[in-house]
């Protein structure tokens, strides 16, 4: 019986080795799902505004997965130092989870990318028909046109719609060159029409959602799929430390 353990010895230290490494990269994942959730509530919260109908829990979603993910995956470290076979059964039912959460958010971003584009289209629209030059959404609106030069949401016509153009004209953030584009010019239909991005947002925007789209879930795909990697190997290490009783040192 000896013997078996002193065989199975470097075994278990190989596959101890293995899961610390694999649950400090883990860990990393955690952290940067945690950064991504705090970076989407500060900073993109007024662009996910414009593609969501109502108020989206998105970044609410990412901080907690994150911050779960860092719990769990310094608890997936201390199990395996601990050698406790009932902990790393634990772990292995953590990674499945998240595995399982993974894969079905990754399969439901590709699915309804053309319902995100076509709710984009909707609720961009209402923001530009709503315009104000003040709340959140028209703050994100003037944000998108600015940094990706563009103007309205299939061009600058559509702007002549809304509640802003009849008193303010088009909004200055449509301007190609800020420095000759006034308001009175924004006021005018015609000479706007010379002075402002002549390409619409929407098409701009879900061209990005449409290349990208793939690679995201690229990403996803293959971050849960590295869970398997966990579970295997935190389900090998506990049957072998329960086949061999073995008692870390």
């Amino acid at each position: 019986m000896a013997s078996r353990r002193m065989e199975t010895k470097p075994v278990i230290t190989c596959l101890k080795t293995l899961l610390i490494v694999y649950s400090f990269v883990f860990w990393i994942t955690g952290a940067i799902l945690l950064a991504v959730g705090l970076w989407g509530k500060f900073i993109l919260g007024p662009y996910i505004s414009l593609i969501a109908e109502n108020s989206t829990n998105a970044p609410y979603v990412l901080i907690g997965t994150g911050t779960t993910i860092i719990v769990f995956g310094l608890f997936g470290c201390f199990a395996t130092c601990r050698g406790s076979p009932w902990m790393l059964k634990l772990y292995a039912m953590f990674l499945s989870l998240v595995f399982l959460a993974e894969l079905v958010a990754g399969i439901s971003g590709f699915v309804f990318r053309h319902e995100i584009k076509s709710t984009f289209m909707r609720t961009y629209n209402e923001a530009i028909q709503n315009y104000n030059a003040q709340d959140e959404r028209s703050i994100a609106v003037d944000n998108i046109q600015r940094s990706l030069r563009c103007c309205g949401v299939l061009n600058y016509t559509s702007w002549f719609s809304s509640v802003y153009f009849p008193v303010n004209g088009i909004p200055p953030s449509c301007c190609a060159n800020i420095s000759d584009c006034n308001s009175s010019d924004l006021r005018n239909a015609t000479i706007a029409a010379t002075k402002v991005h002549q390409q619409g947002c929407y098409e701009l925007v879900t061209t990005f959602i449409e290349t990208n789209v793939g690679i995201i879930a690229g990403v996803t795909f293959g971050i849960a799929f590295s869970q398997l990697i966990g579970m295997l190997l935190a389900c090998c290490l506990s049957r072998f430390i329960t086949a061999n009783q073995y008692e870390m040192v």
